[in-house]
């Protein structure tokens, strides 16, 4: 299992807009490779896997999404607070239907507005009971990927069980709670937090791990997403950075490519290398800062033709090579 032996709960967090979902299903995928099975969950009710996936919204039952390659399988599920509560009424109360019957009188939103810790517990709940089912001598699934919410909600999501353990003294809340606590802050749960190489992306994530660390909570990797090549070679950056890339070259390189050559072509590349040169300088200084943070580092690259279920391979295959499987 690469960097994560023994890791049993992927959470995969991050800033909006970083591709938290599409950075959970490549590592779903790549856990899955080798004749395994995974399930990925998502709590957000964003449908964001179904669209990943190419498949109809997800119910709150597990379905098969994808296989992986060497004969892995990968499930997924929307964990719904509504239905996560029927479920857990009919387990620990043996309400059956009459869990049912509770929520048409506001039961569920009742009880998650006097206790807003327990919607968490409910969500975080099922992935905890995902993580210990068996089938017979063997866990029913080799791992179990979560999308979590965002950078700035994931420790109160997960750490909530705490809040709601003092809530519930004794019973059947008490218990489920602490074990959700103690899953989350064993070694068979990392929090993995996804990235661009951006300012604001960089300091939530530095913050989020901080975040973590001061709540007990195992950190994973950092997972860069997006990362685009350099389309110029590292001695011509400073040149091109400002602006003074050699003119007679680059109408050399048009006119090789059997390309317009002209000075206002040749202006225009310049501009547009400068720019390059610009973020390429400042990319560099974000992984350095990203570096700083002392976790396992991967990265994926831009996919510039968007996401569907065969990049997802190809993202998977990027997470193995580097080690995250």
């Amino acid at each position: 299992m690469g960097d994560w032996e023994g890791v049993r709960l992927h959470v995969v967090t991050g800033k909006g807009g970083t591709g938290k979902t599409t950075v959970a299903g490549a590592l779903a995928m790549a856990l899955a490779a080798g004749g395994r099975k995974v399930l990925i969950a998502e709590v957000e009710e964003r449908q964001g896997l179904a669209q990943l996936f190419d498949v109809p919204p997800l119910a709150y039952e597990e379905q098969r999404v994808a296989s992986a390659p060497g004969g892995g399988e990968v499930y997924a599920l929307a964990i719904d607070a509504r239905e996560a509560m029927h479920e857990y009424l009919a387990m620990f109360y043996r309400l059956g239907r009459a869990g049912r019957a509770l929520d048409k009188l506001g039961f569920v939103d009742f009880a998650t507005t006097i206790a807003p810790g327990l919607r968490d517990v409910l969500l975080t709940g099922k992935a905890y009971e995902a993580t210990r089912r068996r089938t017979g001598d063997h866990f029913a699934y080799d791992a179990v990927v979560l999308d979590a919410p965002p950078t700035g909600r994931v420790v109160r999501f997960l750490d909530v069980t705490t809040s709601v353990s003092s809530l519930a003294r004794v019973g059947p809340i008490n218990r489920q709670a602490n074990s959700i606590t103690d899953l989350i802050h064993s070694p068979r749960t990392a929090v993995h937090v996804v990235t661009l190489l951006e300012d604001m992306p960089v300091q939530e994530t530095a913050d989020a791990v901080a975040a973590l660390q001061a709540a007990h909570i195992p950190v994973g990797a950092v997972i860069v997403n997006q990362v685009r090549p350099p389309h110029l070679a590292a001695r011509s950056l400073p040149a091109a950075r400002r602006g003074r890339l050699d003119h007679d070259d680059v109408l050399a390189g048009l006119r090789a490519a059997g390309l317009p050559a002209s000075d206002r072509v040749v202006g225009l590349l310049t501009r547009e290398a400068a720019d390059h040169a610009e973020r390429t300088a400042l990319e560099k200084t974000q992984r350095t800062q990203v570096d700083e943070l002392g976790r396992p580092m991967y990265e994926l690259p831009r996919i510039a033709d968007g996401i569907d279920p065969t990049a997802l391979y190809e993202l998977a295959d990027a997470l193995a090579e580097q080690g995250a499987v």
